[in-house]
């Protein structure tokens, strides 16, 4: 099972800002076309990122799947290519068990840079980046691991 879901207003409110009707209108996670393999993700309200500015942006979304797949979170093609705008660690890893973790319920961000010479303007409701999921696999001969997460984002060192 998978899927993707809101964080709670709570969240939002310590994340985001205290406002309600912000929360109630931005959009979960959609493909575009029928054979699309990433869920893009929008803008929750307008930001601007100077040249070589670095943000960190909140995308207001938790996400649930299996015990054997991650979530992948890459910038959309077009955000590179037209306005050489990048996540700064190029690609995020999401395991499951960061879903509803005690320190931010699993709250998906991104980190941003503009590596041009002019402003980047993402405005409400813009695809920002997208999310895919992948199976993954681990070697046979494993010792179990028997540590879980305890935090949220780069809690496990």
């Amino acid at each position: 099972m998978r899927y993707f879901e809101k964080i709670s207003f709570e969240q939002f409110k310590q994340d985001i800002k205290d406002d309600k009707k912000l929360y109630e209108e931005y959009n979960l996670p959609q493909r575009q076309t029928k054979y699309s393999a990433g869920y893009d993700f929008y803008v929750i309200e307008d930001f601007t990122l100077k040249p070589g500015e670095m943000k960190k942006i909140p995308l207001g979304i938790k996400a649930k799947f299996n015990e054997d797949e991650m979530l992948m979170i890459v910038i959309r093609s077009s955000l590179g290519f037209k306005y050489n705008v990048r996540m700064c660690n190029q690609v995020g890893i999401i395991e499951s068990d960061y879903y509803n973790n005690p320190s931010n319920e699993g709250h998906l961000f991104v980190k941003l840079q503009n590596e041009s010479n002019q402003e980047f303007k993402a405005h409400k409701h813009d695809r920002l980046c997208q999310g895919i999921f992948i199976k993954f696999l681990t070697v046979d001969n494993e010792e179990e691991i028997k540590k879980d997460r305890t935090g949220g984002f780069g809690s496990t060192n």
